[in-house]
């Protein structure tokens, strides 16, 4: 899977829509294999987006958990210090 798709459930503040596009958009990215579209498959790339978007939006939606929130700080300073101690 692709590193720069993060769990976007269970956070506080909750996700944005903005976080949801832009994981939608790195999974068509990393499904079609264009950073970019060309003109000619601009529709069908800006369509599934959209449609990854939405269903991304579902689940998130439909998606319980006992488990306490997450706080985005917290989890950001945490994958910091783990790609410090890996990449130094």
């Amino acid at each position: 899977m692709c590193r720069n798709i993060k769990t976007l459930f269970n956070f506080e503040p909750p996700t944005t829509e903005e976080e949801i596009r832009a994981s939608a958009l790195q999974f068509v990215r990393k499904l079609s294999g264009f950073n970019a579209p060309s003109k000619a498959n601009e529709a069908a790339f800006d369509q599934a987006v959209e449609d990854v978007a939405q269903a991304a939006r579902t689940l998130l939606a439909s998606l319980h958990t006992h488990a306490p929130t997450r706080d985005r700080e917290l989890e950001a300073l945490k994958a910091r210090e783990r790609s410090r101690a890996r990449f130094g």
